[in-house]
């Protein structure tokens, strides 16, 4: 009888998730998964069954790898600094040269014409989660006298959500650094 070989799953999700990262879902072909992962076709079809749940699987990766970004909002102290902070970090993750540009999910979205309602409702789930953690930190910003009680902080939520993505889609086309902290400053006097 043949011996398994073993593998760290998180070390192979990873890999896959930088495979769909850089060439999308559909693009990624199992022979490029296969060849970044270091599995054999049987081992991938044993362990993630097919190609879109492990898609799906790199995707919940993706988040639980990234979550640390998304702490500095649920965990920062002032509102208008932890935006800041936040914001300082995303730019630096989206023009990292040694991940592939932009994001994932944003990716993903981007490309959400999968007829796959499990798919989309991931990425609509992750969408509305870094909205809440914006409107609960705006929230406590004006709860202490931070942000004025007359700014519509659902709005400015939907508004740091829709920032967040964008900048991710630029940083795939002109990772101009300024720019995109010019943005943030002006987004910031918003605030």
């Amino acid at each position: 009888m043949g011996r398994y070989k073993e593998f760290d799953k998180e070390a192979v999700l990873h890999k896959a998730m930088l495979v769909f990262w850089k060439k999308g879902y559909e693009a990624a072909s199992i022979p490029d998964l296969l060849e970044a992962m270091d599995l054999s076709r049987s081992s991938l079809y044993e362990t993630f069954g097919d190609k879109q749940t492990l898609y799906i699987e790199a995707i919940n990766w993706y988040k639980k790898w990234k979550q640390a970004k998304r702490d500095i909002l649920v965990n920062a102290t002032s509102a208008k600094s932890g935006i800041r902070q936040y914001f300082e970090i995303h730019i630096d993750s989206a023009l990292d040269g040694e991940s592939p540009k932009g994001c994932l999910i944003t990716n993903a979205a981007v490309g959400m014409d999968s007829p796959d309602e499990q798919l989309n409702a991931l990425i609509r789930e992750r969408f509305d989660e870094l909205e809440k953690s914006f409107y609960e930190l705006l929230r406590k910003g004006q709860e202490t006298g931070e942000i004025m009680p007359e700014k519509d902080i659902k709005t400015l939520s939907y508004l740091l959500s829709n920032l967040n993505h964008s900048i991710n889609i630029v940083a795939k086309v002109q990772g101009d650094r300024s720019k995109m902290q010019q943005m943030i400053d002006m987004v910031m006097e918003m605030l």
